[in-house]
């Protein structure tokens, strides 16, 4: 399983948004299968200790950039940094949203940022990364999406269009890399067990419910990684459409705004 992954991709991925939740478990997947891992967020102490638990576990390379992936010069910076490496798949898990609110109820800098993440974020990185890759006939981009993009809905106004951004922009990608040696999967994610899902159902005094676990949704991801443009964790058709089916538009939104604070996170 290791040579299916770095023969078929190359010997390094990067993980943006690495140092907990889903992005912790992509890296550690990603090892396990024999893959040097780039770990990037903000955090220091928590990537470098992340780093030196899959080096010892696994027995791979790794190396930790601590970025903002928030700001406006940290993709480049993030390609100037790993310039000596073959970049074969590239997970892009930043911009999970641990606080629904009304849209109002957030300062414009906070949705600002947001947009930035989610959707400047992604589309550079699949710019800076996937061009090598294309250019080589070889390589995968992961965008981390959630059920958020499915319908507008209450309280999800910024998340869910960034989150619907990313899920037309994996799909895209797809449809023009397919035939280039390289595959695209927008992964669709549910409520997933992670630091940021359970800070806003805490904020909220709700119930966790039933949630994914990271390290599946991982696993899941890589296993099919050929099978875009888009997978959706948990569900009985993870290659289908939305699960509002043949709803109007009008009454998929109403039924986002029903479960508005519920909606997938992805950190």
């Amino acid at each position: 399983m290791a040579e299916a992954l770095t023969g078929k991709y190359g010997p390094w991925g990067v993980v943006a948004g690495g140092s907990d939740g889903v992005g912790a478990a992509f890296a550690h997947a990603m090892a396990a299968r024999g893959m040097n891992v780039v770990l990037v967020a903000r955090r220091v102490p928590v990537l470098e200790a992340s780093a030196a638990e899959i080096r010892a576990k696994y027995d791979v390379e790794t190396r930790t950039v601590a970025l903002d992936l928030g700001a406006p010069d940290a993709l480049s910076e993030l390609t100037r940094a790993t310039s000596d490496l073959e970049v074969g798949l590239f997970v892009y898990n930043a911009g999970g949203d641990d606080r629904s609110v009304a849209f109002l109820d957030k300062d414009l800098g906070t949705h600002l940022g947001l947009v930035h993440r989610n959707c400047v974020g992604p589309l550079e990185a699949a710019y800076r990364f996937g061009g090598p890759m294309v250019a080589r006939g070889r390589g995968a981009v992961v965008l981390v999406t959630s059920g958020a993009a499915w319908a507008g809905g209450a309280t999800l106004a910024a998340y869910g269009a960034t989150k619907a951004f990313d899920l037309i922009l994996a799909e895209s990608l797809w449809a023009e890399w397919r035939t280039r040696g390289v595959d695209v999967l927008g992964l669709v994610l549910g409520k997933t067990d992670t630091p940021s899902m359970r800070r806003a159902f805490d904020a909220e005094g709700k119930p966790y419910g039933e949630l994914a676990d990271p390290d599946d949704v991982a696993a899941e991801a890589l296993d099919h990684l050929a099978d875009g443009p888009t997978w959706i964790h948990g569900s009985d058709t993870p290659t289908g459409g939305s699960p509002f089916g043949a709803l109007s538009r009008r009454d998929a939104v109403l039924a986002m705004s029903r479960g508005a604070s519920a909606h997938g996170d992805d950190t």
